[in-house]
């Protein structure tokens, strides 16, 4: 499917591919959708000054979220893997073209798609707002509204770091964002974007590529501190606990449309390879990488505050869908493995809390049922058998650390399951 991406000032050949999408804007009668109406007033209200090439990757960003959400994966031959030609408009495009096989790479395996992109004039280069000023955070570090970008906040704080806290909208979390960052930092260190993508007809649900526009919203950030402007560097922190960053799938039978790579390092890498080749100095850091959620709940430099604020912190995977914890999808039963181990007591209100196979409320059962077998399996075959179709010596290379945090995650998971009285 061809895809056609540009801001409206630059808008070229209505009805150019399949699918034609305007960037910063509102749809058309001459468009198939928009993306990204509001962040330009956003920034400016922030009064951030990022670097031009910041503005291309989010313009990137923005059209491969586009492509992701108007290509339906059910009308591809093997029902998933998409063919996807993307062309953006960008204020460089001979330079971004270099760039091109590195940005497919890291889109292929973080979509599992085959992506060709393609790079045209017409990219937006704002100009700094009237009142624009050096940021003075010491990072930038993404706030989801999950437990682990919390303590990650928090921690920062703790280490007498100011962060700038990034967020990203989707549906039910904007309050709970706000909230968080005003807990942790006060007022006005918080950017809080919302890409707000709309394409004609039916939209592709699966959305595997909303954390690359979360990263080029972090790395927009990062760019317009008075560190980065000054020294030409700085870090954007990417809060993960280890075990879910790697997302090794449970069972054989879950690879692909059920095991993402949202910040799974092999792809934190080949986006900083990425950054490197623009001249975009921003170093993206998981602190986290080699620990547990329970380890990040036990540890976290801030323990009055985390009791406080953990409870209401969102992870279920299907929160979009039922507007609460459902208690039983793969981030749910990490999540209340990681307070199993911090300290047993779970404030979280959860739609199913019953894991048994005999409860009232039995549903939806299948997660429960592959974290039970997974555990088996390792407990018969070795972690080393579990972890082997998601740890690549090739790309990560020694790969025993990662390894270590795996076989750990899954026995906080084991634990709590044992404690659920689960089989």
């Amino acid at each position: 499917m061809k895809v056609y991406c540009a801001p409206r000032d630059s808008w070229d050949a209505p009805k150019k591919a399949d699918l034609n999408v305007l960037l910063f804007d509102v749809p058309d009668k001459h468009s198939d959708g928009s993306i990204g109406h509001s962040l330009l007033q956003t920034i400016n209200r922030m009064q951030l000054v990022p670097a031009q090439r910041a503005w291309d990757l989010l313009s990137i960003a923005l059209g491969i979220v586009a492509a992701d959400h108007g290509c339906l994966r059910k009308t591809s031959p093997d029902g998933w893997t998409r063919h996807i030609e993307l062309s953006v408009a960008v204020s460089d495009p001979k330079f971004w073209s270099q760039q091109a096989h590195a940005l497919e790479s890291a889109l292929c395996f973080l979509t599992g798609d085959i992506w060709e992109v393609f790079f045209t004039e017409g990219g937006i280069s704002p100009k700094p707002p009237k009142h624009a000023k050096l940021r003075d955070e010491t990072v930038a570090c993404l706030l989801s509204g999950g437990m682990d970008s919390l303590v990650g906040a928090i921690d920062l704080v703790a280490q007498k770091e100011l962060p700038l806290l990034v967020s990203q909208v989707s549906k039910g979390d904007k309050a709970n964002q706000t909230y968080f960052a005003r807990q942790i930092c006060g007022d006005g260190h918080h950017l809080q974007l919302n890409h707000y993508v709309r394409t004609l007809g039916e939209s592709e649900t699966s959305q595997r590529a909303r954390s690359f526009v979360f990263l080029a919203y972090g790395v927009l950030a990062a760019t317009a501190l008075k560190n980065y402007k000054v020294s030409g560097k700085t870090t954007l922190i990417v809060p993960e606990n280890g075990f879910i960053s790697l997302n090794v799938p449970l069972t054989p039978m879950r690879l692909g449309s059920l095991s993402t790579r949202t910040t799974h390092p092999a792809f934190i890498a080949r986006v900083q390879s990425l950054l490197v080749a623009t001249g975009l100095d921003v170093k993206l850091l998981n602190p986290y990488q080699f620990k547990t959620k329970g380890q990040m709940l036990a540890e976290c430099n801030d323990q009055k505050l985390l009791k406080k604020l953990a409870g209401s912190t969102m992870s279920c995977g299907r929160s979009a869908r039922i507007n609460t914890h459902c208690g039983r999808c793969v981030p749910c039963l990490i999540r209340r493995a990681a307070f199993h181990r911090w300290n047993g007591a779970d404030p979280t209100d959860y739609k199913y809390k019953d894991l048994s196979r005999r409860g009232s409320d039995y549903r939806a059962f299948d997660d429960v049922r592959a974290a039970a077998m997974a555990v088996e399996y390792v407990r018969r075959k070795g972690i080393e058998r579990w972890t082997a179709s998601s740890l690549n010596s090739a790309q990560l290379g020694d790969v025993s650390k990662y390894r270590d945090v795996a076989k750990r995650g899954l026995e906080e998971l084991a634990a709590f399951l044992a404690a659920a009285k689960v089989k």
